[in-house]
């Protein structure tokens, strides 16, 4: 039983990787944008709880710019 389902998922893997249709060019425009870019995007979609989305990034430039002060004090304080 287990042989049949690893060959079936192997099958669909390979079914999967296989094509190279106009569909890699789609792929490649879409991995140029940056996560912080697509989460962006995301944040300002009407889908359901991505307001979320939005505050999470709110709270982590907020926790970042308030390590980047204390690295700057710490800094300032060391010479």
């Amino acid at each position: 039983m287990k042989t049949v389902g690893f060959s079936t998922l192997v099958l669909i893997l390979a079914a999967c990787g296989g094509s190279d249709g106009g569909g890699s060019q789609q792929t490649v425009n879409r991995d140029t944008l940056t996560q912080r870019q697509r989460d962006s995007i995301l944040a300002k979609s009407r889908i359901p709880g991505a307001s979320g989305v939005g505050r999470a990034m709110s709270a982590a430039d907020s926790t970042s710019a308030r390590i980047q002060r204390a690295n700057a004090v710490a800094t300032d304080t060391s010479r």
